[in-house]
C-alpha cells in the first residue's frame, strides 16, 4: 500500500477542475463582499411621539438597501452561506421559494454572479414584486397553492442540477448573530448617543424567523436587558406555535407579504422570543397608512404590522409612567404595493375595514391610550 497522500494519485485534470471551481467561488464571494462595502448602513429614523411621554420610537429603514428591503441582508447571507458551503458553483441555477422581497434581492445577487435564478412564489404575489424580480434577470414560477412553493422549488432545483437556497431553513444559521455588521449590531451602534441607548423592546415580524433569531441571540450574547417582541399577521402559524409550544402548528398564507407563514418554519427560534402579538391584517394596513400620514413615508404591510406592535409597547410604557425607547423595522417601500395595500378597491375585495383601527391609532397619537384596541 502506498504512503502517498490520496490527493496526489488523483488525475491532474480533476485537480485543475477543482482549482477552477474554487477560484470561481473566491471571485464570487469577493463580489458579494464588495457589494456590502459599497452599501452604506441603513438609517435609524425617529418616529415623532409627543416629547412629554418620555418615550422614543425608532424605525430602522431597511428600504434603502440596493434592492429596497430588509431581505437584501438575508439574500447576501444566504448566497455567502451557500457559496462557502460548496453548494453553488459556476453556472448553478439558483432557486428560491419566496413571497417576493427575498426573491427580488436574490435575483440581484444571482445576476451579479452570472447565475440563472428562479423564484417560486404564490400567484397572489404583488405584480410590482414580480416585475422587480424580472428586472433583475430572474424568472418567476407562480403556483396557485402557497403551500406547494417548497416542493416546487426543490423539484426545479433537482431538475436543473441547481441549488435551492431554502431561506426558511437556512435564514437563522446563515447570518452571524454575534455581530459582523448584522442588523442587531447596527441598531445598537446607532443608538449609542441617544437618551435611551438600550431599548426596552425590539419589535420584528416573523417571515423566515431569521431576523428574530439574529436579534434575540445577539441580545443574549451581549447580555443586554432589551426584550424581543415578534408580531405575526392573523392566521399565521408562528403565533399559535409560540403560544402553545407547538412546532407543528398550522395556519394559512398571509395577506401581509413578507411575514406570516402557513407552517412554523425551521428557522423560527421560539425560545428567544419574549412576547408575541397577533395583528389583524386591517390593523397592519391601517398602521402602514398612518405612517405615511405622520411621516410622509410609504412602507409595506409588514412595516404596519411592526408598528402596530411597537405602538402597543409604547402605550404600555406611557401607562406605567416609564421612560425608554422601542425599536422596530421599516421593512420595504410602499411602491411595491400600489395595487394592493394602497388600493381601496383591493381592500374592498378583501373585505378589510380599516376604520376601527384608524380610530385606535388616532386615539393613541393624542393620548398614548391603547385600551380599546380591536383584536383579531
Amino acid at each position: 500500500m502506498s504512503d502517498r497522500p490520496a490527493h496526489l494519485d488523483r488525475p491532474a485534470q480533476l485537480d485543475r477542475c477543482d482549482e477552477a471551481g474554487r477560484a470561481w467561488v473566491e471571485r464570487a464571494v469577493a463580489l458579494v463582499e464588495a457589494d456590502a462595502r459599497r452599501s452604506a448602513d441603513t438609517h435609524l429614523l425617529v418616529y415623532p411621539l409627543p416629547p412629554e411621554w418620555g418615550v422614543q420610537l425608532y424605525l430602522k429603514d431597511e428600504s434603502t438597501h440596493p434592492t429596497g428591503s430588509l431581505k437584501h441582508r438575508l439574500a447576501r447571507s444566504l448566497f455567502l452561506h451557500a457559496l462557502c458551503s460548496g453548494w453553488i458553483g459556476e453556472g448553478s441555477t439558483v432557486v428560491e421559494a419566496s413571497s417576493g422581497s427575498t426573491a427580488v434581492s436574490e435575483a440581484y445577487f444571482a445576476r451579479m454572479l452570472g447565475l440563472p435564478f428562479v423564484a417560486v412564489m404564490p400567484a397572489s404575489t404583488s405584480p410590482e414584486k414580480i416585475a422587480l424580480i424580472e428586472f433583475h434577470g430572474g424568472r418567476c414560477h407562480l403556483v396557485a397553492d402557497a403551500g406547494t412553493v417548497y416542493d416546487e422549488a426543490r423539484r426545479i432545483a433537482t431538475e436543473t442540477g441547481g441549488h435551492y437556497l431554502d431561506q426558511f431553513t437556512h435564514a437563522e444559521r446563515a447570518t452571524d448573530w454575534r455581530g459582523n455588521n448584522n442588523i442587531a449590531e447596527s441598531v445598537f451602534e446607532q443608538l449609542a448617543a441617544e437618551e435611551h441607548p438600550v431599548p426596552e423592546w425590539v419589535v420584528v415580524g416573523a417571515g423566515t424567523g431569521g431576523t428574530s433569531a439574529t436579534i434575540g441571540r445577539y441580545l443574549r450574547y451581549r447580555r443586554l436587558p432589551t426584550r424581543l417582541a415578534v408580531v405575526d399577521p392573523e392566521g399565521s402559524a408562528f403565533f399559535p406555535g409560540w403560544r402553545d409550544g407547538d412546532p407543528a402548528a398550522v395556519g394559512r398564507p398571509s395577506r401581509i407579504e413578507g411575514i406570516g407563514r402557513p407552517r412554523v418554519e425551521p428557522s423560527f427560534v421560539p425560545t428567544i422570543v419574549d412576547r408575541m402579538f397577533c395583528v389583524p391584517d386591517a390593523a397592519s394596513i391601517a398602521a402602514m397608512r398612518h405612517l405615511e400620514t405622520v411621516t410622509g413615508r410609504r412602507a409595506g404591510g409588514s412595516t404596519g404590522t411592526n408598528l402596530w406592535g411597537a405602538f402597543q409597547l409604547v402605550a404600555e410604557l406611557v401607562a406605567a409612567g416609564r421612560r425608554g425607547s422601542v425599536v422596530t423595522l421599516l421593512c420595504d417601500g410602499g411602491e411595491r404595493y400600489a395595487h394592493t395595500y394602497y388600493s381601496d378597491a383591493w381592500l374592498a375585495e378583501q373585505g378589510l375595514d380599516l376604520e376601527p383601527h384608524r380610530r385606535t391609532l388616532e386615539r393613541f397619537t393624542v393620548s398614548g391610550d391603547w385600551s380599546h384596541s380591536p383584536t383579531v
